[in-house]
C-alpha cells in the first residue's frame, strides 16, 4: 500500500514543496556559479530511472569542463572548484533534483540514479535496483556515501528495494539531514569516485 500509493503521493507533494522552498537559495547559488564558471550554472545529464528508463537529472554545476591536449576531460578532483567542493560537501548541488521528484522522474528516497553507460555492466541481481524510482538520498548514502565499494552500494540498494516501508524511508530521511554536516565519505580515491567496471 505504502510503496505503490502513499509513497508516490508523498514524493509529489514534497517534490513541489522542495522546489518552491529551495528556489530562492538555488537562484542565489546559480548566480554565484554563473560568475564562477562564466556560463551555465546547471548540470543536466542522462541517468537511469525506474525499469531502466532514461531521464535527465538536474544538478548545480560543481566542476569545470577543462580538457587535456587530447580533448579528454581532466580528472574530477582537478576540475572541481572551491565553490563546487563546498556544494558537494553540503549536498546543495542536489537541490535541483526536487524538480525531478516533482516531475515523477525520481523519489525522495531510493537508490541513486547512475550513468547510462553502466546499464550493460549490472548483474541480474544488481539490476534489481531499477525496480523502484531512484532517489535524492538512499540507504547506501546514509551508510557511507562514496567511501564504500560499488559492491556494498548495490547490496544496500537491493536491500532497500526488497522491502520499501514508510519506517525505513523515514529513518533514511532523518539520517540524511545530518549528512551535509558530515564530511566523511564524500570523496574517495583522491577526491573522485571510481567508475563502475562491473562485477561479472
Amino acid at each position: 500500500m505504502y510503496r505503490h500509493l502513499f509513497k508516490p503521493i508523498i514524493d509529489y507533494l514534497i517534490g513541489w514543496i522542495g522546489v518552491l522552498l529551495c528556489l530562492p537559495l538555488v537562484g542565489v547559488i546559480a548566480i554565484a556559479l554563473a560568475f564562477d564558471f562564466r556560463g551555465n550554472p546547471f548540470f543536466v545529464q542522462d541517468r537511469v530511472g525506474k525499469d531502466g528508463k532514461i531521464f535527465k537529472i538536474f544538478k548545480l554545476r560543481t566542476m569545470k569542463s577543462d580538457v587535456n591536449q587530447y580533448g579528454v576531460l581532466l580528472p574530477d578532483h582537478v576540475r572541481l572548484t572551491f565553490l563546487g567542493r563546498w556544494l558537494r560537501k553540503t549536498s546543495l548541488d542536489e537541490l535541483p533534483q526536487f524538480l525531478n521528484v516533482a516531475l515523477g522522474h525520481m523519489s525522495l528516497i531510493g537508490p541513486r540514479p547512475l550513468l547510462v553507460e553502466y546499464l550493460p555492466l549490472y548483474t541480474k541481481k544488481e539490476a534489481r535496483r531499477h525496480a523502484v524510482k531512484p532517489g535524492i538520498t538512499g540507504l547506501a548514502q546514509v551508510s557511507g556515501r562514496n567511501a564504500i565499494s560499488w559492491r556494498e552500494k548495490f547490496a544496500y540498494d537491493i536491500e532497500y528495494v526488497s522491502k520499501v516501508t514508510f519506517k525505513q524511508d523515514l529513518n533514511i530521511f532523518i539520517q540524511s539531514l545530518s549528512k551535509p554536516f558530515d564530511e566523511s565519505g564524500i570523496y574517495n580515491d583522491e577526491e573522485h569516485v571510481s567508475p563502475f567496471r562491473g562485477h561479472h
